[in-house]
């Protein structure tokens, strides 16, 4: 069989959450258009965190506005161009980022990257679970009156109640297989920009036509120098990366499903470039009404709402918090969480099963957020995992466009016992070599205080170091 055959792996239905996850989708499962691609990238910058920082930008770095726009444009365009490149040989060969790793890592070493990005997502995921709950708490208070109470473990009797019911909405979603979630993105993603702009409308009404004065003064920055508008600049982009890399390396498990590569690509440009300055734009005239109306500079959407005393908006900007976090955590964390989990045992872990495992997880995780993990300070364990994964980006890149020309054998693939990607008893041991040495750096940067200036590009100079190392110690030994 050569690399460009058809593709002669029995595919279970991928839609239905009882097949096996890994296989690679059908034509007739790639269903996803370029508004459902778009879709993921709104859901994914939509989170409360998100928008503050990105009203932040505008103001904790010394640049000007246009400064800022420019390095969140420059950024979205550079993520755009990465993930063009990692969800090619998803889109091609509907594959998932576990199965894409086997190729460079062999059929066994592909678990290793699989379950750090698994552990990094289930941790966010048991935690996102809870924010989502904290919004519904607040729906909850704004339509009953009720408050206080006593607390169990960190939590009221409303907010274990949110919390449950929350957890028990993620498993509704998954329990009916990728198709809902596809739903559910598509449908969070207009939502919250119609909320934004509803926001943005009731401020603008408050300032008394002020607002975009008050926004012009963000933008002003009389004191800046080239060389201080420069750092800035590349600060900017190095954060908004960060931000994004989690999502970077393992976007074949969403562009698998994509109709074909022009929708792939178009849903990217619109979802990065064109969603960075929609985003940006309300989140920047947001700020500078909230700036006239408050007397401050508020970077926390709630804490803005919060102020209106208004009712009515606290009901519609709870649900907003609930979807656009309940978005981003089908997103960045639980696809990648159950694939991951999958290719442990891609035979006996179906879609459902590990969605299962991954919820149990988080409702350890979520439950116990307030009491007990937060206070351990566990942010430099999760950030250590994440930054390992940097290297396997650079790593499967360079495998997959220059050693291999971007054709794949996908029966092999598949064949955990032989064929061209099992190596060395399933271990490529240039790789494993490369992953090493390059997450050395990258986990230097987390704890090193010498390398902490380089924090915000650690996941850069990790790919890239990783990629230039694998195709030294590679490039004669891989069969193409």
């Amino acid at each position: 069989m050569t690399a460009t055959d058809e593709i002669h792996v029995t595919s279970g239905d991928t839609l239905d959450p009882d097949g096996n996850t890994l296989n690679p989708v059908g034509k007739d499962e790639k269903t996803w258009g370029w508004f459902a691609i778009f879709n993921i990238w709104a859901n994914d910058v939509q989170s409360l965190f998100g928008y503050s920082l990105v009203a932040s930008l505008f103001i904790s770095y010394g640049v000007g506005g246009w400064t800022a726009f420019a390095a969140l444009i420059a950024s979205g365009v550079f993520v755009m161009w990465m993930v063009n490149l990692s969800g090619a040989a998803g889109e091609k060969y509907g594959i998932p980022y576990p199965v894409l790793a086997r190729a460079s890592l062999g059929t066994q070493g592909a678990k290793l990257p699989a379950v750090l990005r698994a552990t990094v997502a289930v941790f966010w995921y048991g935690v996102q679970v809870y924010f989502a709950s904290t919004a519904l708490a607040l729906l909850i208070r704004s339509i009953t009156g009720l408050g206080g109470g006593a607390e169990i473990l960190g939590l009221t009797g409303i907010d274990w109640i949110s919390f449950v019911m929350v957890w028990v909405f993620h498993i509704v979603i998954f329990w009916r297989g990728m198709g809902w979630v596809e739903t559910f993105l598509n449908i969070a993603g207009p939502f919250v920009y119609l909320v934004m702009i509803g926001l943005l409308a009731v401020l603008w009404q408050r300032s008394d036509g002020q607002l975009l004065a008050a926004t012009a003064t963000i933008f002003a920055n009389p004191e800046g120098t080239f060389w201080t508008e420069f750092k800035g600049f590349i600060a900017i982009v190095g954060t908004m990366v960060a931000y994004f890399a989690a999502v970077m390396i393992n976007f074949s498990d969403f562009s698998r499903y994509a109709k074909d590569k022009p929708t792939m690509v178009l849903g990217n440009l619109a979802g990065l470039p064109f969603n960075m300055i929609l985003f940006s734009a309300l989140a920047l005239l947001t700020t500078g009404g909230a700036a006239v109306v408050y007397g401050e500079a508020i970077i926390n959407p709630a804490e803005i709402v919060e102020r209106t005393d208004s009712v009515l908006l606290g009901i519609i900007a709870a649900i907003t918090f609930f979807a656009a976090t309940v978005g981003i955590n089908l997103v960045a964390n639980f696809i990648p969480a159950v694939n991951g989990i999958a290719n442990l045992s891609p035979e006996k872990i179906s879609f459902r099963k590990a969605g299962l495992i991954t919820s149990v997880f988080a409702l350890v995780i979520g439950g116990f957020w307030t009491s007990f993990i937060s206070q351990f300070g566990i942010g430099g364990f999760v950030n250590t995992l994440g930054a390992t994964l940097a290297p396997i980006f650079g790593i499967m890149i360079v495998d997959y466009y220059v050693h291999r020309k971007e054709q794949l054998y996908v029966d092999d693939l598949y064949n955990m016992d032989g064929g061209t990607y099992h190596y060395n008893e399933g271990w490529n041991g240039a790789a494993v070599k490369a992953f090493g040495l390059a997450a050395i750096f990258s986990v230097a940067t987390v704890w090193v205080p010498w390398f902490a200036f380089l924090s915000g590009y650690n996941w850069v100079i990790g790919a890239l170091l990783g990629g230039v190392v694998y195709h030294m110690l590679a490039r004669d030994h891989v069969t193409r």
